[in-house]
């Protein structure tokens, strides 16, 4: 049942009409959610983290928020929680599955590494430490698949398979029966080697909150871009250069693993494949540990052959290898080439022209990835000017939704509006023409810091039985009075929903007894040497075209019943003083009920005899 309209009013703090440091704060019948909690790889500063001060001015940020849900455990997605709860001061609750909260700390530890060598250098850093991050995830609450989770009496939050990586996860937002939000994080509604396309139910949220990175892109076979990969990678080796693939270290690692994997074993080919030592190690144990988040095949295999018990792929545990000479690839994290291992085997590879850098994903503006691919043939580094004389191929294996997956999910989900986020503008505002076009749906892209307010329609859910719902004449206008609102019983508690009941079974409940209103018309007919049968015919072939001739039954010579539910009397009438004309009188009789059809009847059986009405 829809009642007045209210809002839920949303405000990015990173991730509007941008990419990176995804965070997005969300007003909900009277409680305040934060979805993500990001970096910005983009950054080296203060930027690098979204702008807190906008909680931190109205008050405690434990006053301000109820929840934070944190949907992967990617850096532009999480990068910033030990901040927000050791330095800010959130005591939580933080919502996230089990695979996100066992890689979360390997991933913020290795970021923290990385940022801490630049303030070895000089730089000034306000940054976590190590034991913030511990103190951080032991304020995380892990959550299953598809487990409604009460954060209290009237928040409930549930999530849903989402791709893109281990344990990613969208996130269903509800208060009461009243509002909902559900918000994507990253997404992929195309299966891949080793996880399963994302997947909700129809939920309808009040609002859908998704991801647009590719909001312009739809995607060619996946099969012929695996195909140019694999060849590429062989024709640069087999001509003696080394192929650099920068990677983040969950995700496209392990699918590109397994592509090249396979490929080297069916080609037969002995150059040698390295990744990254440490983080990628434990990232396959922690695929490994959860592999009930893999796809079926993965699933199926493990028994007899883990796929990520690599044959031809080893470790890079001595990193002099790279300046060995002769070809060989390398997998090595970041994979935006803004840091760590993969920035700095660039800088040694990029000079020489036999050498190839293969960037397999997005790369957020600002980072040497996001350079090389328009274009840059010599990148500022710091003080020092390096020459970009490799080749660099842009073959994107991004496990983010495509233009069609986007729309696929609203489609699938049924949102009563959209929001855009965590993508470019000028991309957003083809997609938001694409969804208002098709789908006719209210689209919002507000920029970080933004306040916008989404109207939604009040829901009241209410308990019904199913015999009441399968009602043949629920559908008419006459509908509303098919039952009784009543308030929640005490079993129904602690679900606190009003009752639809059928009127016996309210009137049971009551203890009333069922009072029956019938209303009879009459109509006076004269039809000059007409006997009663053939007037009875004329009204039977009346009510027959109104309304079926197996629904208008005769009885009883001159009675006819009508759908069961309305009664026609024709009866002769004495003459009156000395008239010499056949008197009839019509009886139309029905509930107050079925007054409808009473009605409609007695109309048309008044149009189509000639009559004169005496009531």
């Amino acid at each position: 049942l829809r009642t007045d309209m209210t809002s839920i009013s949303v405000v990015p703090l990173g991730a509007g009409q941008d990419v990176g440091r995804s965070c997005i704060l969300v007003s909900i019948a009277g409680r305040r959610i934060m979805f993500d909690c990001g970096m910005h790889a983009g950054f080296q500063d203060d930027r690098r983290f979204p702008d807190f001060t906008y909680i931190t001015k109205q008050g405690s940020p434990n006053d301000y928020l109820d929840a934070v849900i944190v949907s992967h455990f990617h850096l532009d997605h999480c990068g910033a929680l030990p901040y927000f709860t050791e330095m800010v001061g959130f005591d939580g609750p933080v919502y996230m599955t089990y695979p996100t909260k066992a890689i979360c700390p390997i991933l913020l530890e290795d970021y923290r590494k990385v940022t801490m060598e630049r303030k070895a250098s000089g730089e000034q850093i306000n940054f976590f430490t190590s034991e913030m991050i511990n103190k951080c995830m032991a304020k995380v609450r892990p959550v299953s698949l598809h487990e409604e989770v009460h954060v209290d009496a009237d928040l409930v939050i549930k999530p849903y398979y989402a791709g893109h990586v281990l344990g990613a996860a969208m996130f269903l937002v509800r208060v009461g029966d009243a509002q909902s939000v559900l918000y994507t994080g990253d997404y992929n509604m195309t299966p891949d080697r080793h996880l399963g396309p994302a997947w909700v139910d129809r939920c309808r949220p009040s609002l859908l909150i998704t991801e647009s990175t590719y909001a312009t892109t739809v995607r060619d076979s996946k099969r012929s871009r695996e195909r140019d990969f694999c060849e590429k990678v062989q024709r640069c080796v087999e001509q003696g250069g080394k192929v650099l693939i920068p990677v983040f270290a969950l995700g496209r690692a392990q699918e590109l693993c397994i592509l090249l994997e396979t490929y080297w074993e069916r080609m037969n080919l002995k150059v040698p494949i390295y990744f990254s030592t440490g983080l990628a190690e434990r990232a396959n144990h922690y695929y490994k540990l959860f592999i009930a988040w893999t796809n079926e095949k993965i699933k199926q295999t493990f028994v007899d052959r883990n796929m990520f018990d690599y044959k031809h792929i080893r470790p890079l545990h001595d990193k002099s290898v790279i300046d060995n000479p002769g070809p060989m690839v390398v997998f090595a994290t970041p994979g935006m080439l803004h840091a760590g291992q993969s920035l700095q085997i660039f800088k040694k590879w990029a000079p020489d022209e036999r050498n190839m850098v293969v960037i397999p994903g997005y790369c957020v503006a600002g980072t040497v990835g996001y350079k090389i691919i328009n274009g840059a043939k010599k990148i500022e580094l710091g003080k020092q000017s390096l020459d970009v004389r490799m080749a660099v191929e842009y073959l994107s294996f991004s496990a983010h939704a495509d233009a069609r997956g986007i729309m696929q999910l609203v489609r699938m989900c049924q949102p009563r509006a959209v929001m855009l986020v965590h993508g470019e503008s000028a991309k957003m505002d083809f997609l938001r023409q694409r969804i208002q076009q098709e789908l006719q749906l209210p689209v919002l892209k507000p920029a970080n810091g933004e306040s916008v307010a989404i109207e939604t329609e009040q829901v009241m859910v209410v308990e019904a039985p199913v015999g009441l719902l399968h009602r043949r004449d629920w559908s008419e206008p006459a509908r509303l009075r098919a039952g009784l609102l009543l308030p929640p019983s005490e079993s129904a508690l602690p679900a606190k929903r009003p009752r639809l009941l059928a009127r016996d079974a309210a009137l049971k409940e009551a203890g009333l007894a069922e009072h029956s209103l019938r209303f009879t018309t009459s109509l006076s007919l004269w039809s000059p040497h007409s006997q009663l049968s053939d007037l009875v015919t004329k009204v039977h072939a009346v009510c027959a075209r109104a309304v079926g001739d197996r629904l208008a039954q005769l009885q009883d010579g001159n009675t006819i019943s009508v759908l069961d539910r309305v009664t026609v009397l024709v009866k002769p009438l004495p003459p009156v003083g000395r008239q010499q004309r056949d008197n009839f009188q019509l009886l139309v009789s029905y509930s107050f009920e079925n007054e409808d059809l009473g009605s409609r009847l007695f109309s048309l059986l008044k149009q189509e005899a000639k009559i004169e009405q005496s009531l």
